[in-house]
């Protein structure tokens, strides 16, 4: 998704124009000055914080040859478990003496020690260089050699020291329209039929990453059906067996709206027994996406479905309908086609006890 024409910086990329206007004024900086400010790119799952951290990285170029970037290197924060651990696998390998782009993602689960060696690594001052101790070693830092950019869906949880040290940038949900855009770009010679991208693109919860997924399924669909087209139709089957309904809700989500719509308003307590799950799944996965879609809402007597929401079950019973009508009617088609077919056909004609076939 990456443009090679550095004169468009992030031009290949999707959506996030805020994000991209603000890493380029960054980038600007970076070219004139050689430094380029520790980053916190922050953004629910799936919206591209990594696309776009590693896309900045791409353009950080080198000071020993300018036509190459400065090696980029990721790091799930969840497999560092302390101090040592990273600075004898990461900082003394990859970075010491070294130039180096570091991407520290999902920033919030790094261990207390570990942030703070980064603080003492991080802080700012005129020289834009810093030193960090440890053990019997002494790791220099400098910021025209080594940028730090950092990734999290939760920034919340982020110690705010930490937070502090860098410059943020957040990311937007994706339209419809953008998110049609990322599915094309999946499938870049597939013909669509005319405003399907923006249907499909009510499905996919505002997540590029749902988007990506959505048109491998579609390529899968397509490699199958030995066609480059893909029409109404095709996407009324992929729906159907994949279990994808309106506005991407799943099962659980369309569990709790028919809970709600049987009573006037419940509690938390009530919806976690119903569907089995702990009150703190229930809130966190699943009622919070129903509040954005408007569909259900929490209030000081409870939990409660909305107009939104009782039309939305209301659409979902007449497309229920409609496919046991159409089930009904496929099933009637075919035992009419067994009826019509000759009674020699029907049954195959018994042979006589040691019948051989005869060899032509």
């Amino acid at each position: 998704m990456q443009n090679n024409d550095k004169s468009v910086p992030f031009d290949g990329l999707i959506g996030q124009d805020k994000a991209k206007r603000r890493l380029n004024f960054y980038l600007k900086g970076y070219n004139a000055t050689g430094i380029c400010p520790h980053l916190m790119f922050v953004a629910p799952k799936g919206c591209g914080k990594t696309t776009l951290a590693k896309a900045m990285g791409k353009l950080l170029t080198s000071e020993e040859d300018e036509s190459k970037p400065k090696p980029f290197l990721e790091i799930n924060c969840s497999t560092l478990k302390n101090v040592k651990q990273l600075v004898n696998q990461v900082l003394i390998p990859h970075v010491q003496h070294k130039e180096a782009t570091i991407l520290f993602d999902e920033c919030s689960e790094l261990p207390r020690d570990i942030t703070m060696a980064l603080l003492t690594i991080l802080n700012p001052n005129p020289e834009n260089k810093t030193t960090f101790s440890y053990d019997d070693y002494v790791l220099d830092f400098d910021f025209t050699r080594h940028t730090f950019m950092f990734a999290t869906t939760e920034a919340q949880t982020v110690f705010h020291a930490l937070m502090d040290r860098c410059e943020r940038v957040d990311l937007e949900e994706y339209t419809f329209s953008e998110l049609g855009k990322i599915v094309n770009l999946t499938l870049p010679s597939v013909k669509f039929d005319n405003g399907l991208l923006d249907e499909i693109a009510t499905v996919l919860r505002g997540n590029a990453r749902a988007a990506q997924k959505m048109a491998n399924n579609m390529a899968v669909y397509l490699k199958a059906e030995g066609r480059k087209a893909f029409s109404r139709a095709d996407w009324s089957k992929i729906q159907h067996e994949l279990g994808i309904a309106p506005l991407g809700l799943s099962p659980i989500e369309i569990q709790i709206l028919g809970e709600l719509g049987k009573v006037k308003d419940c509690s938390l307590t009530h919806l976690a027994a119903k569907t089995g799950l702990t009150k703190a799944c229930v809130q966190r996965d699943f009622e919070m996406y129903l509040q954005k879609m408007d569909l259900m809402q929490i209030t000081t007597a409870g939990r409660a479905i909305t107009k939104k929401g009782k039309d939305y079950l209301d659409e979902l019973d007449k497309v229920k309908e409609v496919a046991k009508v159409e089930e009904t009617k496929t099933k009637a088609i075919k035992k009419v086609m067994r009826l019509k077919l000759p009674k020699s056909l029907s049954k195959p004609t018994p042979m006589p006890d040691g019948f051989i076939p005869k060899k032509n």
